[in-house]
């Protein structure tokens, strides 16, 4: 699990004090959003690179279905072409899809 070896932050901050109370809570739990470093061009020519031709009905979870064998996985081509959502992409371009999944995620120190 993506967040399995990280550590949550106590986020008790008086701002939400409303929020806290209306759930009769004192604190909640949150994780930092990580920094993803791209990887460089000398990891990138480790990598497998797949190119898959953008289509009507395609979307990154179908794709890390496809390749990766798991849906879960969608943010790795999103991050890798550095488009953050489907509707970043035109149909007719080439998205990436970075394989094998396992090299590609110590990259990502995941």
């Amino acid at each position: 699990m993506r967040y399995s070896n990280k550590v949550p932050k106590i986020n008790n901050s008086r701002f939400y004090n409303e929020f806290f109370s209306d759930r009769g809570i004192n604190y909640v739990e949150q994780f930092d959003t990580p920094v993803l470093e791209y990887p460089t061009p000398e990891q990138i020519s480790t990598l497998q690179l797949i190119n898959h031709l953008w289509s009507r009905g395609d979307m990154y979870y179908k794709l890390a279905h496809k390749y990766y064998g798991d849906a879960k996985y969608w943010w790795v081509i999103s991050w890798f072409n550095k488009k953050p959502t489907e509707s970043h992409v035109k149909l007719g371009q080439v998205v990436i899809v970075p394989t094998p999944l396992e090299k590609v995620l110590r990259y990502y120190d995941y």
